[in-house]
Protein backbone atom coordinates (compact mmCIF):
# COMPACT_ATOMS: atom_id res chain seq x y z
CA UNK A 1 0.00 0.00 0.00
CA UNK A 2 0.77 3.79 -0.40
CA UNK A 3 0.37 7.07 1.14
CA UNK A 4 -1.02 8.70 -2.15
CA UNK A 5 -3.40 6.36 -3.69
CA UNK A 6 -4.74 6.52 -7.50
CA UNK A 7 -7.30 4.79 -8.67
CA UNK A 8 -6.65 2.75 -11.99
CA UNK A 9 -8.76 2.45 -14.79
CA UNK A 10 -7.61 -0.90 -15.87
CA UNK A 11 -9.06 -3.24 -13.29
CA UNK A 12 -6.28 -5.11 -11.26
CA UNK A 13 -5.02 -8.53 -12.00
CA UNK A 14 -4.73 -9.72 -8.78
CA UNK A 15 -6.86 -9.87 -5.45
CA UNK A 16 -4.00 -10.60 -3.31
CA UNK A 17 -2.85 -6.86 -1.88
CA UNK A 18 0.68 -7.71 -1.32
CA UNK A 19 1.37 -9.15 -4.99
CA UNK A 20 -0.94 -6.12 -5.78
CA UNK A 21 1.52 -3.65 -4.32
CA UNK A 22 4.95 -5.27 -4.82
CA UNK A 23 3.72 -5.08 -8.87
CA UNK A 24 2.98 -1.53 -8.35
CA UNK A 25 6.21 -0.90 -6.59
CA UNK A 26 8.08 -2.64 -8.88
CA UNK A 27 6.90 -1.05 -11.98
CA UNK A 28 9.83 1.89 -11.02
CA UNK A 29 12.63 2.47 -8.99
CA UNK A 30 10.61 5.40 -7.08
CA UNK A 31 6.45 5.42 -7.78
CA UNK A 32 6.26 8.79 -5.79
CA UNK A 33 7.93 11.93 -6.43
CA UNK A 34 9.92 11.79 -2.59
CA UNK A 35 7.90 15.38 -1.06
CA UNK A 36 5.41 15.33 1.41
CA UNK A 37 1.54 14.99 1.03
CA UNK A 38 0.26 18.82 0.77
CA UNK A 39 -1.97 18.85 3.13
CA UNK A 40 -0.35 17.32 5.91
CA UNK A 41 2.33 19.78 5.71
CA UNK A 42 -0.28 22.29 5.96
CA UNK A 43 -2.24 20.95 8.22
CA UNK A 44 0.16 19.36 11.51
CA UNK A 45 3.67 22.32 10.89
CA UNK A 46 2.49 23.99 13.97
CA UNK A 47 1.92 20.86 16.04
CA UNK A 48 4.66 20.16 18.96
CA UNK A 49 7.17 17.21 17.80
CA UNK A 50 6.32 13.74 19.17
CA UNK A 51 5.49 10.61 18.34
CA UNK A 52 3.81 9.92 14.76
CA UNK A 53 2.71 7.20 13.17
CA UNK A 54 2.17 6.73 9.18
CA UNK A 55 -0.57 4.67 8.13
CA UNK A 56 0.41 3.22 4.12
CA UNK A 57 3.91 5.12 4.45
CA UNK A 58 4.44 3.81 0.67
CA UNK A 59 8.27 5.01 0.06
CA UNK A 60 8.51 7.51 3.22
CA UNK A 61 7.90 11.17 1.75
CA UNK A 62 5.48 12.14 4.64
CA UNK A 63 7.38 9.98 7.73
CA UNK A 64 10.64 11.52 6.33
CA UNK A 65 9.13 15.19 6.19
CA UNK A 66 7.86 14.57 9.64
CA UNK A 67 11.22 13.19 10.74
CA UNK A 68 13.06 15.81 9.53
CA UNK A 69 10.90 18.11 11.78
CA UNK A 70 11.62 16.12 15.18
CA UNK A 71 9.04 13.70 14.84
CA UNK A 72 9.97 10.25 15.87
CA UNK A 73 8.24 8.51 12.95
CA UNK A 74 7.00 5.04 12.82
CA UNK A 75 5.83 4.07 8.90
CA UNK A 76 3.52 0.88 8.17
CA UNK A 77 2.86 -0.33 4.60
CA UNK A 78 2.13 -3.84 3.13
CA UNK A 79 4.60 -3.67 0.52
CA UNK A 80 8.49 -5.25 1.72
CA UNK A 81 9.62 -3.14 -1.54
CA UNK A 82 8.04 0.31 -0.72
CA UNK A 83 9.51 -0.19 3.37
CA UNK A 84 12.81 -1.07 2.19
CA UNK A 85 12.93 2.34 0.18
CA UNK A 86 11.60 4.08 3.25
CA UNK A 87 14.27 2.49 5.36
CA UNK A 88 16.50 3.71 3.21
CA UNK A 89 15.69 7.15 2.33
CA UNK A 90 15.71 7.85 6.20
CA UNK A 91 18.73 6.21 6.63
CA UNK A 92 20.69 8.14 4.15
CA UNK A 93 19.48 11.20 6.04
CA UNK A 94 20.15 9.66 9.64
CA UNK A 95 16.42 10.26 10.53
CA UNK A 96 14.59 9.20 13.72
CA UNK A 97 11.99 7.18 11.12
CA UNK A 98 11.40 3.14 11.36
CA UNK A 99 9.29 1.45 8.96
CA UNK A 100 7.88 -2.32 9.43
CA UNK A 101 6.12 -4.21 6.39
CA UNK A 102 2.20 -5.05 8.31
CA UNK A 103 -1.15 -5.66 6.92
CA UNK A 104 -3.51 -2.62 8.11
CA UNK A 105 -6.64 -4.39 8.25
CA UNK A 106 -4.79 -7.03 10.73
CA UNK A 107 -2.23 -5.49 12.29
CA UNK A 108 -2.67 -4.58 16.21
CA UNK A 109 -0.08 -2.79 18.31
CA UNK A 110 -0.38 -1.24 22.14
CA UNK A 111 1.72 1.78 21.18
CA UNK A 112 0.00 5.36 21.53
CA UNK A 113 0.91 8.21 19.40
CA UNK A 114 0.86 11.86 19.19
CA UNK A 115 0.08 11.66 15.57
CA UNK A 116 -1.38 9.55 13.47
CA UNK A 117 -1.59 10.33 9.80
CA UNK A 118 -4.09 7.96 7.08
CA UNK A 119 -3.35 9.82 3.71
CA UNK A 120 -4.76 8.32 0.56
CA UNK A 121 -5.90 4.74 2.25
CA UNK A 122 -7.58 3.95 -1.25
CA UNK A 123 -7.17 0.69 -3.06
CA UNK A 124 -8.57 -0.40 -6.05
CA UNK A 125 -8.76 -3.86 -4.66
CA UNK A 126 -11.10 -4.58 -1.57
CA UNK A 127 -10.01 -2.70 1.79
CA UNK A 128 -11.33 -2.37 4.69
CA UNK A 129 -10.93 1.08 5.14
CA UNK A 130 -13.70 2.07 7.79
CA UNK A 131 -11.94 -0.38 10.33
CA UNK A 132 -8.51 0.65 9.67
CA UNK A 133 -9.23 3.99 10.36
CA UNK A 134 -11.49 3.22 13.67
CA UNK A 135 -8.38 1.21 15.18
CA UNK A 136 -6.41 4.08 14.02
CA UNK A 137 -8.49 6.59 16.39
CA UNK A 138 -7.37 3.68 19.21
CA UNK A 139 -3.97 4.50 18.96
CA UNK A 140 -4.07 8.17 19.63
CA UNK A 141 -2.65 9.41 22.78
CA UNK A 142 -4.39 11.54 25.21
CA UNK A 143 -4.10 15.13 23.20
CA UNK A 144 -2.96 13.42 20.03
CA UNK A 145 -4.31 14.06 16.67
CA UNK A 146 -5.32 12.17 13.90
CA UNK A 147 -5.10 12.89 10.02
CA UNK A 148 -7.16 11.33 7.49
CA UNK A 149 -6.90 12.55 4.11
CA UNK A 150 -8.69 11.36 0.81
CA UNK A 151 -9.24 11.98 -2.80
CA UNK A 152 -13.11 12.59 -3.08
CA UNK A 153 -13.26 12.36 -7.03
CA UNK A 154 -11.32 10.89 -9.28
CA UNK A 155 -8.56 12.36 -10.77
CA UNK A 156 -9.28 12.93 -14.62
CA UNK A 157 -6.16 10.97 -15.74
CA UNK A 158 -7.66 7.61 -13.97
CA UNK A 159 -10.00 6.86 -16.41
CA UNK A 160 -12.90 6.95 -13.77
CA UNK A 161 -14.12 10.14 -13.41
CA UNK A 162 -17.62 10.19 -13.34
CA UNK A 163 -18.11 6.23 -12.56
CA UNK A 164 -21.06 6.08 -10.35
CA UNK A 165 -19.97 2.74 -9.49
CA UNK A 166 -16.79 4.38 -7.66
CA UNK A 167 -17.68 5.78 -3.74
CA UNK A 168 -15.21 7.85 -2.92
CA UNK A 169 -14.77 9.17 0.99
CA UNK A 170 -16.64 12.25 2.54
CA UNK A 171 -15.48 13.83 5.65
CA UNK A 172 -18.44 12.93 7.15
CA UNK A 173 -18.25 9.56 6.25
CA UNK A 174 -14.85 9.51 7.70
CA UNK A 175 -16.08 10.76 10.67
CA UNK A 176 -18.49 8.58 11.20
CA UNK A 177 -15.85 5.54 10.77
CA UNK A 178 -13.73 7.40 13.04
CA UNK A 179 -16.58 6.70 15.59
CA UNK A 180 -14.79 9.67 17.63
CA UNK A 181 -16.73 10.46 20.97
CA UNK A 182 -17.32 13.48 23.30
CA UNK A 183 -13.76 13.14 24.72
CA UNK A 184 -12.61 14.26 20.93
CA UNK A 185 -12.59 17.53 19.13
CA UNK A 186 -13.45 18.09 15.24
CA UNK A 187 -10.51 20.48 14.07
CA UNK A 188 -11.36 20.39 10.48
CA UNK A 189 -13.83 17.85 8.00
CA UNK A 190 -14.52 19.57 4.81
CA UNK A 191 -13.46 18.98 1.03
CA UNK A 192 -10.20 20.92 0.10
CA UNK A 193 -9.12 21.47 -3.44
CA UNK A 194 -5.37 21.37 -4.68
CA UNK A 195 -3.17 21.72 -7.81
CA UNK A 196 -2.24 18.71 -9.28
CA UNK A 197 -0.23 17.25 -11.88
CA UNK A 198 -0.52 13.74 -13.47
CA UNK A 199 1.77 11.24 -14.47
CA UNK A 200 2.07 12.26 -18.21
CA UNK A 201 2.33 16.07 -16.68
CA UNK A 202 -1.32 16.96 -16.87
CA UNK A 203 -2.51 19.64 -14.63
CA UNK A 204 -5.54 19.58 -12.78
CA UNK A 205 -7.65 20.58 -9.86
CA UNK A 206 -8.23 18.06 -6.90
CA UNK A 207 -10.98 17.37 -4.31
CA UNK A 208 -9.70 15.58 -0.98
CA UNK A 209 -11.65 14.82 1.97
CA UNK A 210 -9.95 15.88 4.86
CA UNK A 211 -10.88 15.18 8.84
CA UNK A 212 -8.40 16.54 11.58
CA UNK A 213 -9.57 15.04 14.88
CA UNK A 214 -7.86 15.66 18.54
CA UNK A 215 -7.94 13.50 21.54
CA UNK A 216 -8.65 16.05 24.74
CA UNK A 217 -6.28 15.23 27.14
Amino acid sequence: MTHQHTAHAQPPDTDDPTEFWEGRYGEKDAIWSGRPNRTLVDTVSDLTPGRALDLGCGEGGDAIWLAERGWTVTGVDISPTAVARATQAAADRGLAASFRTVDLETWRTDETFDLVTACFLQSPLAFGREQVLRHAAGLVAPGGHLLSVAHAAAPPWSGLAGDPTIVFPTPAGDLAALAVGADWDVLIAQVRTRPATGPDGQQATLDDSVVLVRRRP
